[in-house]
């Protein structure tokens, strides 16, 4: 591909916006332009560098090894031009954060309040999923999952433990008898994820701890989980740090049954060289901090 021309600065950050992003079109809405002047100025940038920056991958664009070079120079500029900025001490953007349920609501979403009152300007969007960190990381910056992942060119942390125990109403209790072991379990009603459309092997894994229960409601959402058990459906394997404050759950065996699984965060080097995800980091960092024992069902 033929160069002609020196990289526009204007440019550089229009490719800026896709790598972070891995869509034009999420691009284009955080630059307030449209689809079609993303894609001209991709194109300039890649003729003007003489060669491909993007391709795609199965969930959006990701960068060829010259977009990795050219990412580089493009956070440049974007600092370079911080530095201009007289208000450039407050910190501005949008983080995207893939992470389970459960954690969303009582870590990352209660992180955000804590750094937007410092920094108004950050934003945070979330993606509520249980599953595998993904080997493309494309519209997320940051991914937290459960169980130590396996992942390539991307740094994987962890960052706290959480325990499960098992929980029931006391109108289940008093319908169904109290199970006094492990092996009163057997045919009693469970409540917990759907077996089948599970992704992740920790909390498959967790099955074992209450053997030959039977699935009465299942989902993929935690918070389905939390409801289900209070309404009385059946004994759920629930997060001890969402059900204790339940006054109207029991904890069942808990000196037989406590599994304990650990949160990662994943992170893709793009996203490391942001300050405002770095920023996010340390405030989900301190909220952690804040709860770790609440997380193990110490309160």
């Amino acid at each position: 591909m033929p160069r002609p021309s020196a990289p526009s600065s204007d440019d550089l950050l229009v490719f800026l916006a896709v790598a972070r992003t891995g869509r034009y079109t999420a691009a284009a809405a955080a630059l307030g332009v449209n689809h079609t002047t993303i894609a001209r100025r991709v194109e300039a940038l890649e003729s003007a560098l003489g060669g491909r920056l993007l391709t795609r991958g199965t969930s959006g664009w990701v960068l060829t090894a010259r977009g990795e070079q050219a990412l580089t120079v493009a956070e440049g500029v974007e600092k370079a031009m911080r530095g201009l900025d007289s208000e450039s001490a407050a910190l501005g953007g949008v983080v995207r954060l893939s992470a389970t349920d459960g954690f969303s609501g009582f870590i990352a979403a209660p992180a955000i309040v804590a750094l937007r009152g410092q920094h108004p300007g950050v934003s945070l969007e979330m993606v509520a999923a249980t599953r595998r960190a993904a080997q493309q990381r494309v519209g997320v910056d940051l991914e937290v999952v459960v169980g130590k992942p396996h992942v390539h060119r991307a740094e994987a942390t962890h960052l706290a433990d959480y325990a499960l125990g098992l929980y029931a109403s006391p109108a289940y209790l008093a319908a169904h008898g109290a199970p006094r072991s492990l092996s009163d379990l057997a045919g009693r009603s469970l409540v917990y994820f759907i077996e089948s459309m599970l992704q992740v092997d920790a909390l498959d894994e967790a099955r074992r701890a209450v053997p030959g229960m039977v699935d009465a409601v299942s989902s993929t959402n935690v918070y389905v989980h939390i409801d289900a058990t209070r309404a009385g459906a059946g004994i759920g394997l629930l997060p001890v740090f969402l059900a204790g404050p339940h006054s109207d759950l029991v904890r069942v065996l808990p000196d037989e049954v406590e599994v304990r699984l650990p949160y990662w965060l994943v992170t893709h080097p793009e996203a490391l060289r942001q300050p405002v995800v770095l920023a996010y980091i340390s405030a989900m960092r301190g909220r952690i901090e804040q709860v770790r024992e609440d997380l193990l069902g110490r309160f």
